[in-house]
C-alpha cells in the first residue's frame, strides 16, 4: 500500500483557536444573550488547552535570557511630573495572533516593572494563561446593585484578587460580573500572558475599555457607609477620562500561524 504525504501536526494554537471558533458565537448570531458568560464546559476546555501551552508553543523561546526594565504607565509615582520615560524603559510588546467579532486571541509581553493599569472588560469573559515569568494581580468586581460615592463620581468595587501569579500556574478566568472583572497588573519579573477575550474590545457594539483609579474604602466614606465584612477588601473605583498612556507597541508574533476555518 502506498503511503500517503505524512501531514503536520496541528499547533497548539490551531486548536485553541479552532476550540474557539467551535465554542464562541459573534455576538450579532447570540442577540441579547452575548454579555453572558458562556457554558462552564466550554470554559473548562478552552482553560484546559491553554494550560498545555508553553512559550516554545507561540514562539517564545529565549524569553529569560534578558534582565530587561520597563514602565508601562506614564502616569505611575516613579514618572509623576515628567513626560518622557527613563532611559531603561522597554515597551510592553502586543503580539496579535487572532482575531474576530466573536474572540480574539493575543499575547502580552511585559518587561520587569511594566504596569498595565486597571481597566474593565465590559461584557466579556477573558481568559488569560501566563506564559513565564512572575506578575502582580490586582482585580475587582463591582458591587451590585450599583453604590455611588457622595463626595465624587466613584463606584463601590469589591477586591476579587491582590496576589503574585508565577507561571506554571492554572488559566485565569474573569467574567462579565465576576471573577475581577476590573484589573491591573504589575510585572514582577519579564513576563508573558496569554489572552482570549471573548467576545474583544469593540467601541461601536459599546465594549470600550476604561480606566479607572481605586482610592480606598474609607478615603471617600467618611464614616457613613457600611460593608459587609472587611473594610479593606472594598475601593471606590474613579474612571479616568483624560487619555491614559500605555507604554506599549505592537510586535512581531513568531509562532505557528492560525488557518482560519471556512464557514
Amino acid at each position: 500500500m502506498a503511503r500517503g504525504v505524512p501531514q503536520p501536526q496541528s499547533s497548539r494554537v490551531q486548536a485553541l483557536y479552532e476550540l474557539c471558533k467551535r465554542s464562541f458565537p459573534s455576538p450579532s448570531a447570540a442577540g441579547a444573550a452575548s454579555s453572558s458568560p458562556p457554558p462552564a464546559d466550554v470554559i473548562r476546555s478552552i482553560s484546559s488547552l491553554m494550560d498545555t501551552i508553553t512559550p516554545a508553543d507561540v514562539g517564545l523561546r529565549d524569553y529569560n535570557l534578558e534582565d530587561d526594565r520597563g514602565h508601562g504607565f506614564f502616569g505611575s509615582d516613579l514618572l509623576k511630573g515628567s513626560g518622557r520615560l527613563p532611559r531603561w524603559a522597554r515597551p510592553i510588546k502586543y503580539l496579535h495572533i487572532y482575531s474576530c467579532d466573536a474572540f480574539s486571541i493575543a499575547i502580552f509581553c511585559l518587561p520587569t516593572s511594566s504596569v498595565i493599569p486597571l481597566h474593565d472588560h465590559p461584557g466579556m469573559t477573558v481568559l488569560s494563561k501566563i506564559l513565564y515569568g512572575s506578575i502582580h494581580v490586582k482585580s475587582y468586581d463591582w458591587i451590585e446593585p450599583t453604590v455611588l460615592a457622595r463626595s465624587q463620581p466613584a463606584r463601590l468595587a469589591k477586591l476579587h484578587m491582590d496576589d503574585v501569579l508565577t507561571a506554571p500556574c492554572p488559566t485565569s478566568i474573569l467574567y462579565p460580573q465576576s471573577g475581577g472583572n476590573l484589573h491591573c497588573f504589575t510585572s514582577v519579573s519579564s513576563c508573558a500572558v496569554l489572552d482570549v477575550l471573548a467576545p474583544p474590545y469593540n467601541n461601536d457594539a459599546g465594549r470600550l475599555c476604561t480606566y479607572f483609579h481605586d482610592y480606598p474604602f474609607s478615603s471617600l466614606s467618611a464614616g457613613r457607609r457600611k460593608v459587609a465584612g472587611d473594610p479593606d477588601k472594598y475601593a471606590w473605583l474613579e474612571a479616568i477620562n483624560t487619555e491614559v498612556n500605555v507604554y506599549m507597541q505592537t510586535g512581531m508574533y513568531t509562532g505557528p500561524t492560525v488557518q482560519e476555518l471556512q464557514a
